[in-house]
């Protein structure tokens, strides 16, 4: 058992992700056939275009643009939170599946991993979460009951803290949503880092898409109304430098 670490990678990406937003919109009002289509715009730079297109809202083209992340070392509680975003694929590591019997990993959340009384309290009851699932797949097998018939029900002691592993894929429109979501200072500490990483690894490859992501406060006026954090300059200045 050790402490988890936030790991995210692209794994896969739409090739061109701005040239197939651009051609997606063009076809919508071009009568070329589309090998024609796409000539012309393989032949001139596409991110005027798409920047465009985003200022005026017209994003069901950047639908036709997908990533896919590779995700671990974070809790159970931010996967559970992660899968709320409906437009989206996800592939978890399964607990059924999976023995924890070797040690599960865990999240220590900052508040608790800076105070050393509640980390050394915090470490134990992860000690005692193990020593619990241990003790009860041991005797599911005694019972005859072994791999997932034993796991599937061990794993009712495992804790929202402990580490889990996604695959997620998103169009660009809905990590565009994700970002405003997530990336907010209002959201859950741990979901924000992972947003953040993701938000990193898309910008490399879709610039001009994800150009202004972020918070909802990067493009416009905070959106949480009474409940905004008050920090709108210092936000605006972080993704900038992003």
């Amino acid at each position: 058992m050790k402490e988890a670490k936030l790991k995210v990678l692209l794994l896969r990406h739409s090739p061109e992700p701005e040239a197939t937003v651009a051609m997606a919109a063009k076809l919508c009002y071009s009568p070329s056939d589309i090998e024609s289509l796409k000539e012309r715009i393989s032949k001139k730079d596409q991110r005027k275009f798409v920047k465009k297109l985003i200022s005026m809202g017209h994003m069901s083209p950047v639908e036709h643009a997908s990533f896919t992340f590779a995700i671990e070392g974070i809790s159970r509680a931010c996967s559970h939170q992660l899968v709320r975003h409906r437009l989206a694929s996800y592939s978890q590591q399964s607990q059924r599946y999976v023995s924890e019997e070797a040690g599960f990993d865990y999240v220590i959340p900052p508040s608790i991993k800076d105070d050393p009384e509640l980390r050394e309290y915090f470490e134990g009851f992860m000690d005692k979460a193990q020593e619990a699932y241990n003790f009860i797949v041991k005797r599911l097998n005694e019972k005859g009951l072994k791999g997932e018939a034993a796991n599937q029900d061990a794993r009712f002691v495992l804790p929202n803290a402990c580490e889990t592993k996604i695959i997620v894929t998103m169009n660009a429109r809905e990590l565009l949503h994700f970002f405003r979501q997530r990336c907010c200072l209002r959201a859950q500490w741990e979901i924000r880092a992972m947003a953040e990483e993701m938000l990193k690894l898309v910008k490399k490859v879709a610039p001009v898409i994800f150009e202004k992501a972020g918070p909802g406060c990067i493009s416009g006026p905070c959106p949480e109304g009474e409940y905004t954090c008050g920090k709108i300059k210092e936000v605006r200045k972080r993704y900038r430098e992003m």
